[in-house]
């Protein structure tokens, strides 16, 4: 009897027990939020983030101890933005075809986005036809790829090609003016104002120094563009069916030739803008846009360029603090599946210091504590910081490595019990 009674309360607490543990587990799902720490949901603006590129140069000074023989000249880091030099680098000067600039620029930017591709024929129109100055001499009615235009634009800086690519991209060359002028505004450029897309003298048509740099820069990411600005000498074929002959293209800027590094990007004259270059870089990992605005003749303006780009290479230096997609950081994600993401760069990160300074440069990573579910493949989940000693200079988005979707109730019970064992 005693045996019996021993059994049935044995068997009275196991069921209790059981009764228990499952009141527990719904009740730890009825308030799971109660369970996992409380955190409000760190959402990461991207326009929030601020790269040392953002910074206006009058915020950063970088007076090189010399003067340039020109009205308006900038000398920057093109990894950063970073101004190392500037005189006169907000005045607002006629630009000539350095204009060209921001044309190629909306040119890419459709090709980018997949408006047009490289391969698109482009019809001649009268109006592109009849541009003078720097041309390659096309008839209205011939066709051209948007490559073939884009390589006359940059290596011959010719004026028919550039009102051809508005036409064809906006439908009229004042409606991509507009755009021009938008473009120049989200990218900052406070000291510019559009006319046309070409550069020839007219009223109103005005940029500076440092504007040049900075769409000189954002240009430059397109490495389709690289060949046109390395290229010496090319040849097209131009004229109505019938009527075909070869035209010889020679690149404007003769730095390509002469200094060592040179890879773009632009030049300009008129008889009011003077002689004007935006000119690109690079040895080793340091990369400096150079640009030199209202010089008295191309000899000048050259030697001027050439010394901004002396002076940069010989007094920094680039550090490389990550590569492109680069994995920085694991984030756990407790109600995710998969559990975990990797935080990666969204581009290559470098910092540029006084020669001898390497060491001064120190990285910080910042991950947000709760990630809002579902979570996308590139979504912005952490912040990494980098720092010149205890100065921050700049801050760059981390983005998830893939997709993460909320874990089901099945998989969240399952690692529960799963945890609760282990």
């Amino acid at each position: 009897m005693c045996k019996i009674k021993e059994w049935d309360q044995k068997i009275k607490r196991q069921v209790v027990t059981g009764v228990i543990g499952c009141a527990l587990i719904f009740g730890a799902f009825a308030g799971a939020a109660g369970i996992l720490p409380r955190h409000e949901p760190i959402v990461i603006d991207p326009a929030s983030i601020v790269t040392a590129g953002d910074v206006p140069a009058s915020d950063k000074g970088g007076t090189a101890p010399f003067a340039v023989e020109a009205k308006g000249a900038v000398l920057i880091d093109a990894c950063t933005g970073e101004v190392l030099f500037e005189q006169e680098s907000h005045k607002q000067l006629p630009l000539a075809s350095v204009t060209k600039v921001m044309t190629m620029l909306l040119v890419m930017e459709a090709v980018e986005s997949g408006k047009i591709t490289l391969e698109d024929q482009v019809t001649i129109s009268e109006r592109a036809a009849s541009m003078g100055g720097s041309q390659m001499y096309m008839e209205p009615g011939e066709m051209h790829t948007v490559a073939q235009l884009m390589e006359g634009v940059a290596m011959a800086s010719a004026n028919d090609g550039c009102v051809a690519l508005a036409e064809y991209i906006a439908g009229s060359e004042e409606i991509f003016v507009e755009r021009m002028n938008q473009r120049a505004a989200e990218l900052g450029m406070r000291d510019t104002h559009f006319i046309n897309t070409n550069g020839l003298p007219v009223a109103d048509h005005y940029s500076s120094a440092y504007d040049i740099a900075v769409m000189s820069r954002q240009l430059y990411q397109f490495e389709e563009t690289h060949k046109w600005f390395t290229t010496w000498q090319s040849t097209i074929t131009v004229g109505l069916p019938g009527k075909e002959k070869e035209f010889g293209l020679t690149n404007t800027n003769k730095l390509i030739k002469t200094y060592t590094g040179c890879n773009g990007i632009k030049t300009g004259f008129t008889s009011d803008a003077g002689f004007c270059l935006s000119a690109s870089a690079t040895r080793g990992e340091t990369h400096l846009i150079a640009v030199v605005l209202g010089s008295s003749t191309s000899k000048i303006r050259n030697a001027q360029v050439s010394r901004l780009l002396d002076y940069g290479f010989a007094n920094f230096e680039t550090v490389v603090l990550a590569e492109e997609g680069q994995v920085m950081e694991s984030v756990l994600i407790e109600r995710g599946t998969p559990q975990a993401a990797d935080a990666l760069t969204a581009e290559k990160i470098t910092a540029l210091v006084p020669k001898g300074e390497k060491d001064s440069i120190k990285t910080s990573i910042t991950i947000a504590e709760t990630i809002p579910l579902p979570l996308k493949k590139g979504q912005e989940v952490g912040i990494m910081k980098v720092y010149k000693g205890e100065k921050l200079l700049a801050e760059y988005p981390l983005q998830s490595a893939c997709d993460v979707e909320k874990a089901s109730f099945t998989e969240l019970l399952s690692r529960m019990i799963h945890g609760a064992w282990s």
